[in-house]
């Protein structure tokens, strides 16, 4: 007599998710840049993976198991709704091309999935005990590379992959002078000078520090990986890896300094710039030029950067007091 147990239909082992997502790669994300096509590519292999695990799946990842669903529940996992957007562009293509290409799927699982819209918030500026206690732990912990790390992103509003991607002949810099070619997002380069608080660390870093033989200016510390996707060698100092070392950093403040600074994350330093490059004067051209804001047409994308002339209650209420009867 058959059981239950010896009736479950165990899956027929299939390509693994590693070889699905390469030959998407190869055969439609080709023609993108390199940074769509690293951003997808980690994407679809966070999905393949959260798939994988879900109940009955056998830690197996099968593309006919794709359904609204998992789509659904997989961007709940992700924490912001512009990360969303990208994460259901990326899975979208690649359903598309297991449904068309491939006769894989019946229909487009990612049709008719929502995103919520994403609330046009104001950048977040830090408070002068956020700027005391992050400037004062990079003076004490930091090494040369993590003070020039830091420099680019709080004194020229650099983004992680502005720094992660920075190559050694887009740097120029001596003992009086710096300037530097940045924009791997979205391949929207920019030539920035660099103010003495950004260009001293980093001229330091590149004739003091420890640095592997390399393209990129900065570089792990660990052994040389396996190329990605548009790396030119394998010593880059990821995305990831930068992320990680500004966690650890903080981990390093004293209890009193961390209820400070625990939440700021890395691109804080970037809005933080915005902030104090308003409050010195710069117009909002000048900034969005400088952050790297700007359209498909190269011009400036105002509408991103007047976020950081948004009007907040605090500062009317300090104003009230200046209406006259």
């Amino acid at each position: 007599m058959e059981t239950a147990s010896s009736a479950i239909i165990q899956p027929f082992p299939g390509q693994d998710a590693e070889t699905w997502i390469t030959a998407y790669r190869e055969e439609i994300l080709a023609s993108k840049d390199a940074a769509t096509i690293a951003t997808y590519t980690r994407i679809l292999t966070k999905f393949a993976d959260y798939l994988a695990h879900r109940p009955g799946n056998h830690e197996q990842f099968h593309p006919q198991a794709i359904t609204r669903t998992s789509v659904e529940f997989f961007l709940a996992t992700l924490p912001s709704p512009s990360y969303k957007k990208q994460a259901k562009a990326a899975l979208s293509g690649f359903c598309l091309w297991l449904q068309e290409d491939k006769h894989l799927l019946d229909r487009n699982p990612t049709r008719g999935v929502n995103v919520p819209a994403q609330a046009l918030l104001t950048p977040r500026e830090l408070s002068e005990d956020q700027r005391y206690v992050i400037r004062d732990l990079i003076d004490r912990e930091a090494d040369l590379r993590g003070k020039a790390v830091f420099a680019l992103g709080y004194w020229a509003g650099c983004r992680v992959s502005d720094v992660s991607w920075l190559l050694l002949d887009q740097v120029h810099t001596t003992g009086k002078a710096g300037w530097m070619t940045v924009g791997h997002k979205g391949g929207k380069e920019r030539t920035i000078d660099l103010v003495n608080e950004a260009r001293r660390p980093l001229h330091e870093y590149l004739e003091q520090g420890e640095r592997k033989t390399s393209v990129y200016v900065f570089t792990s510390q660990r052994e040389k990986k396996r190329l990605g996707t548009g790396e030119l060698d394998g010593w880059r100092w990821s995305e990831d890896g930068i992320h990680q070392w500004w966690q650890q950093l903080k981990t390093l403040a004293r209890a009193a300094e961390y209820e400070v600074i625990g939440d700021l994350t890395f691109h804080d330093l970037r809005h933080d710039f915005g902030h104090r490059a308003r409050a010195a004067g710069w117009s909002l051209e000048e900034v969005a030029y400088y952050l790297g804001h700007i359209t498909a047409s190269e011009t400036p994308a105002i509408a991103t950067t007047i976020r950081y002339t948004q009007v907040s209650r605090e500062a009317v209420k300090r104003k009230l007091k200046d209406i006259q009867g």
